[in-house]
This record gives structure tokens, sequence and C-alpha cells, in this order.
């Protein structure tokens, strides 16, 4: 008898835990502007490149979500030279998901936080670096996106609009 009152009382109090936990996360207002993992940001995959026939060349190219991460690397080129390269890595952290920016290859990288996404659009920033302070992917087609760099809300964007590469 003793057994059965242990096992209905155990019972009882993960029932109780449950509920209570239901209960939680149903009153946890959603946050739709804000992304809740990486697979959210999987838009973003692929090869990307600005439009041909301008003073410079820009060229993205970005893996699926895997491993917690996803790598990219960018190449600006002008004329016939590579103008700047970037290592670059979206990767998700304990405390949240992160972009990281490796210009020229350099080491330790730059982080930037992810601070609000949709299906349509990703803002990365890091309000103590000097410029840019903010980095904006927004996806305008299908097989478009813009990713602009702005020194925070408020001022002037460099906007690089995008064609997915075939």
């Amino acid at each position: 008898m003793k057994r059965f009152h242990s096992r209905c009382s155990s019972a009882i109090v993960l029932g109780f835990v449950l509920s209570l936990s239901l209960l939680v996360n149903a009153s946890s207002p959603a946050t739709p502007s804000m992304a809740t993992g990486l697979d959210e940001l999987s838009w973003i995959t692929g090869d990307w490149q600005t439009e041909p026939g301008g003073k410079m060349q820009i060229d993205e190219h970005w893996t699926k979500p895997s491993g917690a991460s996803m790598i990219g690397m960018s190449r600006t080129v002008v004329g016939d030279k590579t103008a700047e390269f970037e290592y670059l890595r979206i990767e998700q952290r304990g405390d949240g998901i992160f972009y990281v920016a490796h210009p020229q290859g350099r080491c330790p990288g730059t982080d930037f936080k992810l601070t609000r996404s949709s299906g349509t659009e990703a803002v990365f920033e890091n309000l103590q670096h000097d410029f840019p302070k903010r980095i904006i992917y927004r996806k305008t087609s299908e097989d478009g996106l813009t990713a602009s760099i702005d020194g925070g809300e408020g001022t002037k964007s460099m906007a690089f609009p995008m064609r997915r590469m075939k």
C-alpha cells in the first residue's frame, strides 16, 4: 500500500509540474521579431553576387546551418584585383546568435549579436565597434537579398543588393 501511495504521489507531482510547465509556456508571449534558432536564418544560405558591371563586384557564399553554425566568406573585386576578403560565421551560442567577421582573415574576429530577426531580416549589432555597428541582411525576393552596414540606428547605411548566383 505504501508503494502505491508513493507511485500515486509521484504521478500527481509529475502531472503538476508538467501542467505548470505548459501553463508557463502558453502564457509566455511569442516573440515574432526574434528568431528562435539558427535554422530561421537558412534563407541566407547560398552563393550571392552584386550586379556585374559596376566598379566593384562582391561575392558572398554561405553554408546551410549545421553544427550550430553557418560558415561564410566574402570577396570584393575591383578591376582585376581582390580588394577585400572576409571569413564569416554565424553561430548559435548559449547567450544568443552571433555573426563573427574576420576581415582580411584577422583573428580574433569581431562579434555582432543578433538583435532582431524574422523570416526576411536579420540585424546583428555591436555598438562598441567603431564601424560598422550593425550588419543587416534582408531577403528581397526568392533570388535576392541586400546586405547593409551602418553606424547604428538612424545613421546612413551602405547597401549591397545581391542576386543568387546560378
